[in-house]
């Protein structure tokens, strides 16, 4: 069953998979193919497009705020389970598993910083060099980071080595893509 919707007002998007950004304008028909990580992959008749959480009101859905109080900056220890939980919520728009069943995220690190609050930083991959989605998907990461309580900045880096194979997906994210 298709999910046909209609935007409410323009709206910003980004191409798939180029990495685009652009926009669309109110009273453009689209599918909702994916809501994975708050946000949406549409399809229109001009290609394949993302449309950030927060833009989830032209699509006549709820906006989810990741968005954490500037109270949850804390020097309280984070947690690691924490992190890794809000980086199952990012997605690469083409792919229905998350990038940490993926195998995307190669290095998570935590640190205090003299000014109060956290930061972390974090190295990924992407499963091609030439995905134009790669800014975005990083950026998607980054936000989830500093939604976490006692996170105050995070840092994402892509990285090419070791070069992404199928082989760093797991058990759960095989399943999903029908692998196993």
């Amino acid at each position: 069953m298709d999910d046909l919707r209609t935007l409410t007002r323009e709206v910003e998007v980004t191409l798939i998979p180029q990495g685009t950004p652009m926009s669309l304008p109110e009273g453009e028909t689209v599918t909702i193919t994916h809501r994975l990580g708050g946000n949406f992959t549409v399809m229109t008749h001009n290609g394949m497009f993302r449309i950030s959480g927060k833009n989830a009101d032209a699509l006549g859905e709820e906006i989810t705020q990741a968005a954490k109080d500037a109270e949850a900056i804390s020097s309280e220890p984070v947690e690691t389970d924490a992190l890794w939980e809000a980086l199952k919520t990012v997605f690469d728009p083409e792919i229905p598993v998350n990038i940490v069943d993926l195998g995307l995220v190669y290095s998570l690190e935590c640190a205090e910083r003299p000014e109060g609050g956290h930061k972390v930083s974090m190295d990924m991959t992407l499963t091609a060099p030439g995905c134009g989605m790669g800014p975005v998907i990083a950026e998607d990461a980054q936000m989830r980071l500093e939604s976490v309580p006692g996170v105050a900045e995070a840092a994402v880096e892509i990285v090419w080595d070791p070069p992404w194979n199928q082989d760093m997906i797991t058990e759960e994210g095989k399943m999903v893509l029908g692998l196993i």
